[in-house]
Formats: C-alpha cells, structure tokens, sequence
C-alpha cells in the first residue's frame, strides 16, 4: 500500500530550487504538514517529450518497496535503492545536473521517503519535534535524498557492474563524504577508494567509519600535488553504448529487486590503473591520523 497522502503526478517535471524552498516549511520538514501539492506542481516545468523515462510510477515503486523493505534499518536503503534508481532513471550526467528534477522528486513525488529516510530520531533538546535537514529536500548532489543516490552509483559504478556501487553505499561515510570529492571523477580513484574500504571491512577494522573519513581526507589532499589520471591512466568511457542504453529505457523491464541490475555498458576501469591506487590508498589507509574522538567531546562539552 502507498504510503503518500496524495497522487503522485504521472509525469516528471522541474521545479527550480528558490521555488522549492519556499514551501520547505518546518511543518513540512517536521512531518507535520502536507505539502501543498498543487502549488508544487503550478511551480514545475514539464519535461518535453513523452519519454517512459520520465514516468513516475517506477520511481514510487522502487521508493516504496525500500521503505517496506528497510523500515528496521533505514541507512541500508541506500545500499539497495541507489543502482537501482540509476538504472530507472537513465539519464546523462548533464541531464542528472539539473536540480530541478531532484527538487521535484523530493517534494512532488516522494516527500514520504525523504522524510522517513532522514528524519532524525527522539526530539530536539529544547523538546521541538526534530525536522529533516532543507538539505535533503533542496540540496547539492552529495546531499539532496535522491541525486546522492544516483551520483552514487554513477562515480562508482565501473561500466555495467554496480557491484562497487552497492559496496560504497553500504557505508555512509564513505557515500557521505566521497561523494564531495572532485577526485573520484576519476573511475580508477573511485573504485580503489572501495577497493580499500572491502579490504578493511573483511579485516574486521575497528572504527571503519572513522578510517573511511581519514582515507577520503587523506586521498583528497594527495590530490592536489599528485595527478591521479597520470598515475593511473583510464581510458574515457563509450558514449555511445551510454546513450544506446539510455535509449533502451523505452523498452526496457523493471529493474529487478532480488539482483542488482546492469547499467550501461560503456567501458570498465582498467584494472591496472585500479591495482596501482589500491596500493596507494591502502598505505594512506594505514598512516592516516583517525579523529580524536575523545578531543572532540571536550570541545562540544566546552
């Protein structure tokens, strides 16, 4: 059964992000109010074209079944929704830049699930009900409910495979923080970021949350004097069997929910480019200084 207390539309649309903030009330953020969908969708712009790919209904369908799905475990959501909102919604990377359409998902077609995604637990310490961050409504791509989820899986994907991309979101910190980085543009800087990430969860590492933080941290900051794409070359991947699947969608079944689906099939990293950054990173791994915790108490308690 839906979850919503409205009808979704049956089409996407845009809706521009000073539009959209306006209706970002803390009621709303709260859960408290309904948005005014009416309203919402007077201030969207229909996407031209009657392309499937923009039917909302796969996209409810996916949201409600993760909420079903992960309703005791919220966070591993992320992990299964994100290849398969990729693979949904098949877009090019200059058509995922628009904010418009994720505004238009968090607020027009599935604010239930930004709520019950990021809602915080209990109540705020003056006793006021705990809202979701604007952010997660009408936010950057590392940010916003949806786009972190589909940008997600395309930086980390290596070509049809989203078997790193499960990986990578089955960890916050590193969807959280990685996902900020200019460097993982690059697919081999990407993909050894996960590499290490397998290495030190099957190692059992202590603090895992911390060390993905100290390794994105550490990575990030080599990147300024080294050059990751001449340490370890890649080749550009293939636009046209990009757009070949992103035409296919109008035919394509729904993607599968017991078995992660195939994205495009546009190239994979090479794997030497992958082994030689694995190598580096895992050395940045091991000397990266973790976070103080207990320092960092004594400031807040200051």
């Amino acid at each position: 059964m839906s979850r919503t207390r409205f009808e979704p539309p049956a089409r996407l649309s845009l809706l521009p992000g000073n539009l959209a903030t306006a209706f970002l009330t803390h009621g709303v953020r709260a859960g408290q109010e309904d948005l005014p969908q009416v309203a919402v969708l007077r201030a969207s712009t229909p996407i031209e074209g009657d392309s499937v790919r923009w039917s909302v209904d796969p996209v409810r369908e996916l949201v409600e079944q993760a909420m079903l799905r992960f309703d005791a475990g919220r966070t591993e959501a992320d992990a299964w929704l994100a290849p398969r909102l990729h693979a949904t919604l098949r877009m090019s990377r200059a058509e995922a830049a628009n904010p418009g359409l994720w505004n238009f998902l968090s607020l027009a077609v599935a604010p239930d699930f930004v709520l019950w995604r990021h809602m915080p637990s209990g109540t705020a310490e003056d006793g006021a009900p705990r809202k979701v961050n604007s952010a997660r409504f009408v936010g950057p791509h590392y940010s916003q409910a949806f786009a972190r989820l589909w940008w997600a899986a395309e930086m980390f994907r290596d070509g049809s495979d989203y078997g790193p991309a499960e990986v990578a979101c089955g960890n916050q910190d590193m969807i959280n923080t990685a996902l900020r980085l200019d460097a993982i543009d690059h697919r081999p800087t990407a993909l050894a970021l996960v590499s290490v990430l397998r290495t030190l969860s099957d190692r059992g590492a202590t603090r895992l949350g911390d060390r993905v933080n100290a390794l994105c941290t550490a990575v990030n900051v080599a990147g300024t004097t080294l050059m990751y794409e001449v340490i370890a070359p890649d080749d550009p991947p293939r636009q046209d069997a990009l757009t070949a699947w992103i035409e296919e969608a109008e035919s394509a079944p729904a993607v599968p929910w017991e078995r992660l689906p195939e994205g495009p099939d546009d190239g994979t990293a090479r794997r030497s480019s992958c082994e030689t950054l694995s190598r580096m990173f895992e050395k940045f791994a091991a000397e990266a200084p973790l976070r103080d915790r207990a320092r960092a108490s004594r400031a807040v308690s200051d």
